[in-house]
């Protein structure tokens, strides 16, 4: 991970947040709304990607469509003697397991996960102890949220 930090100007920041909101924005659209050509908006585009600071271009799945209904945050503590690399590995492998984030703090990880309900929830947690070496969980169901 490079530490060089990016300079971006008000257009670059513009250029982000339109496509934070639709990454399959195209060319023409998008120098229409940032008032440039669509090749120089492209060119930004491919500059800020070459410098990083777009890493990926990726897909927002709506999972109730997928009928995992309930979504949750988990604070996830490993036994001490537990690898974390094993813990990440294995719930990143988990379906139902959107993102995670190794923590500091009380806990090891913090992982947004979406299941069929909560059967499907309990059987995740049950897979974190029992495949994963998680000590302990700490369940925050989501009730809404805005991104």
């Amino acid at each position: 991970m490079s530490s060089e930090i990016v300079v971006i100007d008000q257009i670059d920041r513009e250029i982000l947040r339109i496509l934070r909101n639709d990454a399959r924005i195209g060319w023409n659209e998008l120098g229409s709304r940032i008032r440039l050509s669509p090749n120089a908006a492209a060119d930004r585009v491919r500059r800020l990607a070459r410098a990083g600071v777009i890493r990926r271009f990726t897909v927002d799945v709506d999972q109730s469509r997928l009928g995992r209904t309930l979504e949750a945050v988990i604070d996830v503590r490993l036994d001490p003697h537990e690898d974390s690399s094993r813990f990440r590995d294995g719930a990143l492998q988990c379906e139902e397991v959107t993102w995670l984030a190794h923590v500091t703090g009380r806990t090891d990880f913090q992982v947004h996960a979406a299941c069929s309900g909560t059967a499907g929830l309990n059987a995740l947690l049950r897979r974190f102890r029992e495949e994963f070496g998680a000590l302990e969980t700490e369940t925050t169901v989501v009730l809404d949220r805005a991104l």
